[in-house]
Parts: C-alpha cells; structure tokens; sequence
C-alpha cells in the first residue's frame, strides 16, 4: 500500500537485525513540525524523536525476545514511519503467539514508572530548566499514548492480535482470525472518520495502514479455506 523506501541496517543485538526504513526521516520531520514552539531549540525536539525510537525499538525487541522464548523465529525488526515492525513467527498454537505479542505492550508498561520518576525527578525545573522539565512529561505521555493505542483492540495492533489470540483457543486459528478482521475493520474505519473529521492526515494514513492489513489477512483466511477444502475451491470465510 505505501511505497517502500530503502532500508538500511543500523545494527545487530543479540542475532536481531535492526533496519531503518528512511521514510522513518519523514516522520521525523512532521514529528518535530508538531512541537514547533514547544521548546527553546529544535536539538530538544530532536532528542524527543531519538528517544520516541528507542521506546519503539524497545517494544519490539520485547515481540522478538518473546517469541524466542517460546521457541519461535524472530531475527529482524524494521522501524518505520508508521512505528516499528518485528519480524516473528511463533510457533502456531495461540499461547505461544499470545505471549509474543503482549511482551510488545509490557515493555510500555515497565517503562511507565521510569518516566514518571523523571517527572517527579524535574518538578519545579518549569522556570530553571524548562526543556527538561517539558521532555521528561512528553516521553510520559508518549509511552502511555502507545500502550493505550496499541492494545486497543483492532487488529493488526496488538491489541487486535491479542484478541485473535485469545479467540483462537475457543473458536480455532480462522475463525478467530476472521473475528478479529471484523473487529479490525470496523475500528479502522472509525478511526478513519476520526481523522477526517479532525483533519489529521496521518491518523488517517494510520487507519488506511490498519484497514489495508486488515484486507491482506482476510485474503490469508481465504488461501486456508482454499487449501483445507481443495475440492469445493474455495468456499465463503
């Protein structure tokens, strides 16, 4: 759906290649169009945005190192200007993907306190170091933003892969599948309405990403079909 740009490797850490999609520089640019005037110089912006990347970058090693842990692949992460992508693959029973996907949002979680102690570390600095002050509040409300957005429950985020997971265990991989596309499609064209509404252009290429996966995901529950039913071809999913 969106055009791929060149993605070169910035490293490696424990068998996990890292990649940075430059359109990664794109998000930047808007990112620090958004905090114009929030700070006395852009190099505060730009430290905001350096760390906004660590935090992704910290969510998904927590995808890839779970899913290790259950005996899953997970060797490459792609940071994006849309977040970050770990590249894993969970062994195929709703446990396994179940652990690999929450890891994501936990990580949010354990670094929730962490950044609330730098705003307790820098209350009062609103007059003596304001910069500080304003960045430490910004990287709190950044990683509570992503834990909220991401656990919501529309797929593919991982709250929508979360409930696929859960689904699975009662209604098998398919049709949980397919339950979780329903619920995904709906929420991303709320959240579509959302950004047309508020004139946000990139909540809405956020919401044609999520509706876009949504259509590619439904086209996987149909090669399933089609391959558990070869006779009949490929029966309504």
């Amino acid at each position: 759906m969106f055009p791929r740009l060149p993605r070169p490797r910035l490293f490696r850490i424990a068998g996990i290649d890292v990649y940075l999609d430059l359109g990664w520089f794109i998000a930047i640019v808007y990112l620090i169009s958004q905090r114009k005037g929030e700070y006395s110089s852009i190099l505060w912006s730009a430290a905001e945005c350096l760390l906004l990347f660590l935090i992704v970058l910290l969510h998904e090693f927590g995808h890839s190192l779970a899913c290790r842990q259950v005996g899953g692949t997970a060797n490459r992460i792609v940071l994006w200007p849309l977040g970050g992508v770990a590249y894993a693959t969970p062994p195929p029973r709703p446990g396994a993907l179940l652990w690999t996907i929450a890891a994501g949002p936990l990580v949010n979680v354990v670094l929730l306190p962490v950044f609330f102690m730098l705003v307790l570390a820098t209350r009062g600095w609103e007059e003596s170091a304001p910069d500080a002050r304003h960045l430490a509040v910004m990287l709190f409300r950044i990683d509570l933003g992503l834990l909220i957005f991401n656990i919501l429950p529309i797929y593919p985020l991982d709250g929508g892969q979360i409930l696929h997971a859960l689904l699975w265990f009662w209604l098998g991989f398919k049709r949980g599948l397919l339950a979780a596309i329903r619920v995904g499609v709906a929420g991303g064209l709320g959240l579509l309405g959302l950004a047309v509404w508020a004139g946000d252009w990139w909540l809405g290429l956020i919401a044609l990403f999520i509706l876009s996966r949504c259509w590619q995901s439904y086209q996987q529950a149909r090669m399933i079909s089609q391959l558990e039913n070869p006779q009949r071809g490929t029966p309504p999913v």
